[in-house]
């Protein structure tokens, strides 16, 4: 081998190496570089300090070193007046549904109002002496799941009684893409506050600036409403979350499935509440025909379980769905064909599935034999239209 030949071999093998440890370094540094809006307090703790705030959050309102948000916020003398809990309550450990009691917090003694039952939307009293509410609850970015609708309400109250809304943004698992159908006016519930898809592809900051700028708050109000962004933040990546959401989505796999199965809490179906796998697996006992099969009963997270001690017949999706990036309609396909019960509909009788769904049309789709093709086909212009609002809201690269 000559000696410019070789010469030339030692340049390409440095240029490779070169190359790929810069690749490495940038792939660490991003990761290194990622920061929720909680992870960021030079950019929020001079917005609060010598004001009287509220805070809203949970258990997933945790920095990188698991310190909760509110002991961290004590630590550096915020006023801190109020902690104001979501569904599930506080420490995250209600059920479904569960009425959550106010109370104090043992460790900081702070008053605790939880803003769920009854007291959905903090009132002119329970803001009263209040300069701003800081908002930081990891969500799931999904329209049924409520957080959503607890930040819209904390706005409208803050909008109301000129309170300002800070939000600390963290991740949304489901974020880079749209699915499902658009929620219709008939059908707005505290399940599905707004006009759009169940997948929505926005983080929970963006979604509040969504809710402001369209001023989809009651009267058409608007809040005065600041975002702390998340560092080192796009769409097409999984970030870890730190805490599980609430006490039946448990892990990633969960979260996937969560658009696609939550359907069946409008039905007869069981979506696996009191085992160890809720939201990974489906079944019924009017299914008998599919191959898993389980007993709900009671647990922590699932007090009285739907088909509490029946044994249900379905599908263990645990293993095999853990990058599930799509609206799956297939398994509420599958059970509906495979229901066998001449006592009960499919559906419930309370049309719960139509408020899920945020329409009728999704229920009388499936009654009528569609095909999952057929159905997503009929998404379509509502989703194009969605994209329109969304894509003026959207701060992270996409």
């Amino acid at each position: 081998m000559n000696l410019s030949l070789k010469i030339k071999n030692l340049f390409l093998i440095a240029l490779i190496y070169f190359g790929f440890c810069q690749l490495h370094f940038a792939q660490k540094n991003q990761e290194n570089c990622f920061k929720t809006g909680a992870d960021r307090p030079e950019l929020y703790l001079p917005l609060i300090q010598n004001k009287t705030i509220a805070v809203v959050t949970n258990q997933t309102g945790l920095l990188k070193d698991k310190t909760f948000l509110v002991d961290f916020l004590v630590k550096n003398k915020v006023k801190i007046k109020t902690i104001f809990a979501p569904e599930h309550g506080f420490r995250g450990d209600a059920d479904a549904g569960e009425h959550v009691k106010n109370g104090v917090d043992s460790k900081t003694g702070i008053p605790i109002v939880s803003l769920y039952g009854s007291n959905k939307k903090p009132t002119p009293e329970q803001l009263k002496g209040i300069d701003l509410v800081l908002f930081d609850i990891q969500d799931v970015g999904v329209r049924f799941y409520t957080y959503i609708s607890t930040l819209t309400y904390v706005m409208e109250a803050g909008a109301e009684n000129n309170v300002e809304i800070i939000v600390l943004d963290r991740p949304n698992p489901h974020d880079g893409y749209l699915d499902g159908p658009v929620l219709k006016d008939p059908w707005k519930s505290f399940v599905g506050m707004h006009n759009v898809p169940v997948v929505y592809g926005l983080t929970i900051g963006e979604y509040g600036k969504m809710v402001n700028g369209e001023k989809w708050l009651k009267n058409g109000i608007q809040a005065r409403y600041t975002l702390i962004p998340m560092l080192g933040y796009h769409k097409k990546q999984r970030y870890e979350i730190s805490e599980k959401p609430s006490p039946n989505l448990p892990n990633d796999n969960a979260i996937n499935l969560y658009p696609s199965l939550c359907f069946f809490e409008g039905t007869q179906v069981s979506v696996g509440r009191g085992t160890d796998l809720p939201f990974q697996i489906y079944g019924s006992p009017w299914t008998r025909g599919l191959p898993y099969h389980f007993t709900p009963k009671p647990t922590p997270g699932a007090k009285d379980p739907f088909l509490n001690g029946k044994l249900c017949f379905g599908e263990n999706l645990s293993k095999d769905t853990h990058d599930l990036r799509e609206l799956n309609l297939e398994w509420l396909l599958n059970a509906y064909k495979n229901y066998k019960n001449p006592q009960q509909d499919f559906f419930l009788k309370n049309l719960f599935f139509d408020k899920l769904a945020g329409t009728d049309e999704l229920r009388r789709q499936i009654a009528s034999g569609k095909t999952s093709e057929e159905i997503k086909e009929s998404w379509k212009d509502d989703l194009e239209k969605f994209q329109k609002i969304r894509k003026k809201y959207l701060i992270y690269e996409n």
